[in-house]
């Protein structure tokens, strides 16, 4: 017999948790746990920039937030595209491509803020809703924008 329990994880960057799923087998009156690792992507944008901070230093600031996040939530990194150079998605249309070539379940789509995204989910809000829809959340990595940079420089 298998039970399937969830556990509620709340996260030091968002007031949002993270969903973890874990099967209890009872097999000869011994039970035994395993964790499901939850699978996810990660987008940087590039082109965002914050502040007076260079192009360079916010995406190097994505990417070490959503890399760090990934790491304390055992976060399993899928890879769509076997061509694909990052660990990462740059681009959210090809993103959107991969995910309806794959048909994938996923659960966590990570971005490091919303405003990251904001011209793509302003310019194409059908298509931000087709993209999120891949997904059973959608993480931001940091609490508000710009939090990242609240005291550095």
């Amino acid at each position: 017999m298998i039970t399937i329990l969830s556990y509620f994880s709340e996260n030091k960057f968002t007031s949002m948790g993270i969903l973890i799923a874990f099967a209890v087998h009872n097999t000869s009156n011994r039970q035994t746990w395993e964790v499901f690792e939850l699978k996810g992507i990660y987008l940087i944008n590039p082109h965002w920039q914050s502040g007076n901070k260079s192009k360079q230093e916010c995406a190097q600031a994505q990417k070490q937030a959503l890399e760090t996040y990934i790491e304390d939530h055992n976060i399993f990194t899928v890879k769509l595209n076997q061509w694909q150079l990052n660990d990462y998605y740059t681009i959210p249309h090809a993103l959107l491509y991969d995910l309806k070539q794959k048909k994938t379940d996923l659960d966590v789509l990570l971005l490091y803020s919303e405003e990251v995204l904001e011209d793509f989910i302003n310019s194409y809000p059908a298509r931000w809703l087709i993209l999120k829809s891949f997904f059973n959340e959608v993480v931001f990595a940091a609490k508000q924008k710009e939090n990242y940079f609240e005291g550095a420089g």
